[in-house]
């Protein structure tokens, strides 16, 4: 992709790696425990591949009172050079996250914002794409907190609009099911493509089969995608996009993906 292209254009990220108890994590998906040692495997390569792409890691120290709390993407939304938000995690077990994540949210964006009661708010329900915000209505995330991040975004010259995933099959979070690819390209399941919200874009679908590679990542000139998923890879390298393959069969097994693990800045 052309080093001149201004989305998604990110100089840091934001990391922690899993805990001892992570197995212990809220999770969905029916694919067993993961292994704690590939695990952090994965994070690791994950992390040296945000490097490759341009980014300084900031990484935090992992806290095992908190089994959920690699997946540090929920806990803020930031607009790169602009602003920041914390949320209020749905899930009361993640509430607390948002005080480990305060300091390092600030050392970047001291007049970070803060979502408060009764909003609740996962920044994986959130997809920007230019200038403007897809926030996903989910089992984490309620009219409250979106209103919030509406408000927000607006005193930050963007638009924002909601998706009820509620009743959409097989995702937690908005981003499980669609990504941006850039300001005019998406990638999305089938539940998802052809929506209404969407119809202005061009959307790349994925096969059923290959749903998780939905949840990508767009990281200055490189597309991270999970491996094992050759269709979705083959259509993104006919449209043009390099590609960062990554590892994430531990991380798949507690409802994550490669978005969810950094809060890129």
């Amino acid at each position: 992709m052309s080093p001149h292209h201004t989305f998604a254009r990110f100089t840091r990220a934001i990391v922690r790696p899993p805990a001892h108890t992570f197995a212990q994590g809220l999770t969905t998906a029916s694919l067993g425990a993961p292994d704690h040692a590939r695990t952090l495997e994965q994070h690791a390569a994950y992390c040296r591949a945000l490097v490759r792409s341009g980014c300084g890691v900031v990484e935090l120290p992992a806290d095992d009172r908190y089994p959920d709390s690699t997946f540090v993407e929920d806990i803020a939304f930031v607009l790169p050079g602009q602003g920041a938000i914390l949320t209020r995690p749905g899930a009361s077990s993640r509430q607390g996250e948002v005080e480990m994540m305060r300091d390092a949210i600030h050392a970047f964006f001291p007049e970070a914002a803060q979502m408060v009661a009764p909003g609740t708010l996962d920044a994986g329900d959130v997809c920007e794409v230019g200038t403007h915000v897809f926030i996903g209505i989910s089992q984490r995330t309620n009219e409250h907190g979106a209103q919030q991040l509406v408000d927000w975004l607006a005193g930050h010259r963007c638009t924002a609009s909601t998706v009820d995933i509620r009743d959409t099959p097989g995702i937690l979070h908005l981003k499980s099911g669609v990504c941006a690819l850039d300001t005019r390209r998406l990638v999305a399941i089938d539940a998802l493509a052809e929506h209404d919200a969407f119809l202005e874009y061009d959307v790349v679908r994925v096969p059923e089969h290959e749903a998780y590679a939905a949840n990508c990542v767009r990281v200055n000139d490189v597309v991270f995608v999970a491996a094992g998923f050759p269709i979705t890879h083959a259509r993104l390298r006919e449209l043009g996009y390099s590609l960062e393959v990554l590892d994430m069969s531990e991380f798949e097994r507690m409802d994550g993906g490669l978005s969810c693990l950094s809060v890129r800045c």
